[in-house]
């Protein structure tokens, strides 16, 4: 079990507390310290099982996480937020799910908005066309619909499940994304490479969400988001899909670097491009080997994607 800190006061202990009291304890839990400058660490309640990795500096939930799978050696990894809270049988329903399905590389949870668990907070990462991808369902009442386990293209890191050895094959986070996409990103990786991913509606959390990052609309979140997007699309995305929906995905960036400027937000949506589009020759390169390696077929990603028309999260 992982959980990556940076700042998170009394979450963190919230989080932790949660863990003492699954129905399946973790067998160690990986508390990976970005540099705190809070008293969040001194708040921890003493466990046997908690270990903490103190970082000299921030290096984001990618690289945190990183680190810390570097050191994991069961066959399956947790990961969760300081500012989600799992029910008492999350973990024990992700395992149990992930005995139904051996395919799979990548589990998700039921998320649920903490301020009102009336409200789901993501059942899934759905991942469209464009190269837009959002956490589904995301703000929705909950209705019965949403207790069906299904396939998902990747689950929502902020409380999944993932087979090592398969992050292991495909490079784990990327790091240079620092955080917002990675789980996303990881996900197509997982993909491309055979596996799958499903949403497990018995395994429940709620989430406060972007908690430590100032909220999905800062300028911090604004600024991931939209250049990590770019380095997904184009490192991930197969040939010939790559060739005919690079219109559609510069039509994206277009769209949404015009709502940015609706809000105020054009120079940080301007320059997250700028970025993206240095770091392109990276991409590429991560691209020629993520594409060789490649086992899932055009027909079964086609599949996974999002096809509407123009995506409007469900």
């Amino acid at each position: 079990m992982i959980v990556v800190n940076w700042n998170s006061g009394p979450l963190l202990v919230q989080c932790i507390r949660c863990l003492q009291d699954q129905s399946l304890p973790p067998e160690a839990v990986l508390v990976v310290d970005n540099a705190s400058t809070d008293d969040s660490l001194a708040q921890l309640p003493t466990w046997d099982r908690l270990t903490v990795l103190r970082m000299d500096c921030n290096l984001g939930f990618a690289a945190g996480n990183n680190r810390a799978l570097e050191l994991c050696q069961t066959e399956w990894v947790a990961l969760l937020n300081p500012d989600a809270f799992a029910a008492p049988q999350w973990l024990e329903q992700l395992l149990l799910g992930a005995a139904r399905h051996p395919d799979a590389a990548a589990l998700g949870s039921r998320q649920l908005c903490h301020e009102n668990p009336h409200l789901l907070d993501g059942t899934g990462d759905c991942y469209h066309l464009s190269g837009l991808a959002w956490r589904e369902h995301h703000g929705q009442a909950q209705t019965p619909a949403h207790l069906h386990e299904r396939e998902i293209f990747a689950p929502c890191a902020a409380a999944a499940l993932y087979r090592l050895a398969a992050v292991r094959q495909v490079g784990a986070f990327d790091e240079s994304y620092f955080c917002y996409f990675e789980d996303v990103d990881l996900g197509f990786r997982l993909r491309l490479a055979g596996h799958t991913a499903w949403y497990l509606p018995q395994a429940v959390v709620q989430h406060v969400g972007s908690a430590t990052t100032g909220g999905q609309r800062s300028g911090f979140a604004t600024y991931h988001g939209h250049r990590n997007m770019a380095w997904t699309f184009v490192k991930n995305m197969p040939t010939p899909l790559l060739w005919a929906l690079l219109p559609l995905h510069l039509g994206a960036h277009a769209a949404a670097l015009a709502v940015l400027a609706l809000r105020g937000q054009a120079a940080v949506g301007l320059r997250a491009r700028w970025h993206a589009l240095r770091g392109l020759p990276r991409a590429w390169r991560q691209r020629r080997a993520i594409q060789h390696q490649r086992k899932a077929s055009l027909g079964s990603l086609w599949r996974a994607l999002d096809r509407r028309l123009w995506p409007r999260p469900r």
